[in-house]
């Protein structure tokens, strides 16, 4: 199954089509699809594809394997000879010997990092064979693609000798919710949206997780086979991504993602829950884990002042691994010995407040299907986060799930996951703008963006300038 991506795939056609050769990146989490879709690309477009994949790295692992292996898979896909190379110099002088100018040429190294492991002159190769082999093919389009995206991002789009090389750099995310709905094939339409958003709200937008969903069983049944069950691929799922991305930097970044299980937190306030100094160090770990997928930093722009926020904010952007922290790894053992089997999830400690913050995670990373239905796709936002303002002396604090700003207007959203919404949170959304404090000179809307059954009332009291139901945006339906 491919769903989606059509965006990307207009991004890459128009590179393919330049009358030079390009050079694309592309990043992304682990099981995120990166590989599939450059396959699908290639296939898609009808061009001579070459894959050449770097090795997981094992213990004891070099990097003669490594040339090995891209000398063995050359060989396999061209008939490139076999025999050993002494370099990489030599290993990409050979890949060029089968690059051809008669039609058009997708080469793929993918998982660069692992490729270029064990040698620290592997990125200076890589530039040297771009600038003196690969960019003489005027119909070559090189795409470079890793799940270790801070490698990536250290040795070639911050690497001044690579200034100016790239002439794409792909970000990819998880999947929008219109598409992960088609996972559930036929049965799309007979499955009530709330089911499938709460098997979302522990897959995330993430394909491999959603091709491993049984469109015939229940949410709980589903996550139950999935989380909870001895051999459950989500089981052992986060070790083994966290060790391939990460290696042997885990410890730390492991601890930050167990302290924002229950929401998000700034600077000082993780540092002093993990018991280290915010500084540098900090800000490192916690950015490698937000380009690898596991976190997002939201900062945005201070509506009283205008002023672009200084103080950032960190949560997980990952809906699997708050799964996996809160509620898997503590109960390991009980799990590995099938004693979770029959558990009902809603006996979890916390379990309905962990979906609202799951759901709200959904939200956030689906704007892009949000905006359309509050009239705002066409216009421009100077920001769009959760916004927190601490109680002081001089006036109440304020958080608000989420804050979009534009010129002339500020809209507060609130994201509301719960199974039956009445008129309170009308009283709960009209304090938040009471306690915002925001100059009548501003237009301050408000929005209810919802999962779960809505009293009718709260429409009727005619607070809320937009009402959107994410079921909608799930199925497509009801788009202004």
């Amino acid at each position: 199954m491919f769903f989606g991506r059509e965006e990307i795939f207009e991004q890459l056609g128009a590179q393919l089509s330049k009358p030079v050769a390009t050079f694309v990146t592309c990043r992304g989490r682990r099981r995120i699809g990166k590989s599939t879709l450059v396959e699908e690309f290639a296939a898609r477009s009808k061009v001579r594809f070459v894959k050449l994949e770097g090795l997981s790295p094992r213990e004891g692992d070099s990097n003669r394997k490594q040339l090995d292996a891209f000398v063995r898979q050359l060989s396999g896909q061209t008939g490139a000879p076999r025999r050993p190379v002494a370099s990489w110099f030599d290993a990409f002088a050979r890949l060029d010997d089968q690059i051809s100018d008669e039609g058009r040429t997708v080469v793929f190294l993918d998982e660069v990092s692992w490729m270029g492991k064990y040698d620290p002159d592997f990125p200076g190769e890589l530039k040297y064979a771009w600038d003196n082999r690969f960019k003489k093919h005027p119909r070559l389009m090189v795409v470079v693609c890793g799940s270790v995206s801070a490698w990536i991002s250290k040795n070639i789009l911050r690497n001044k000798a690579f200034v100016g090389r790239p002439t794409l750099n792909l970000q990819i995310g998880e999947l929008p919710l219109r598409d992960c709905a088609r996972f559930w094939g036929r049965r799309v339409r007979t499955t009530p949206a709330g089911d499938m958003l709460d098997v979302l709200s522990v897959t995330g937008g993430v394909p491999k997780y959603l091709e491993l969903v049984d469109p015939r069983l229940s949410p709980a049944e589903n996550l139950k086979a999935l989380c909870f069950t001895p051999g459950g691929v989500l089981v052992d799922e986060f070790d083994d991504i966290f060790t391939d991305v990460f290696e042997g930097k885990r410890t730390v970044k492991r601890r930050i993602l167990e302290c924002l299980g229950n929401g998000a937190m700034g600077g000082q306030e993780l540092s002093r829950a993990l018991g280290v100094e915010n500084n540098g160090h900090l800000v490192d770990e916690l950015e490698e884990l937000g380009t690898a997928g596991f976190v997002a930093r939201d900062g945005g722009v201070n509506p009283l002042t205008g002023a672009r926020s200084r103080q950032f904010r960190y949560r997980i952007a990952d809906n699997y691994t708050r799964i996996y922290v809160k509620y898997i790894a503590p109960n390991r053992e009980l799990i590995d010995k099938g004693l979770f089997r029959f558990v009902e999830l809603e006996q979890l400690p916390g379990w309905q407040s962990v979906l609202g913050l799951q759901f709200e995670s959904l939200v956030l990373n689906n704007l892009a299907g949000l905006l359309p239905r509050l009239g705002l796709d066409r216009t421009l936002l100077v920001s769009a986060a959760p916004y927190r303002r601490a109680s002081h002396s001089r006036g109440s604090g304020c958080q608000i799930d989420l804050l979009l700003q534009t010129r002339r207007s500020v809209w507060v959203v609130e994201i509301k996951r719960r199974e039956r919404i009445g008129t309170e949170v009308v009283d709960e959304v009209a304090e938040k703008v009471k306690r915002l404090g925001i100059e009548r000179r501003t237009a301050v809307r408000t929005a209810l963006v919802y999962s779960g059954r809505l009293s009718p009332a709260v429409e009727a009291e005619g607070f809320f300038d937009a009402i959107v139901d994410v079921a909608d945006i799930l199925t497509g339906a009801g788009a202004l």
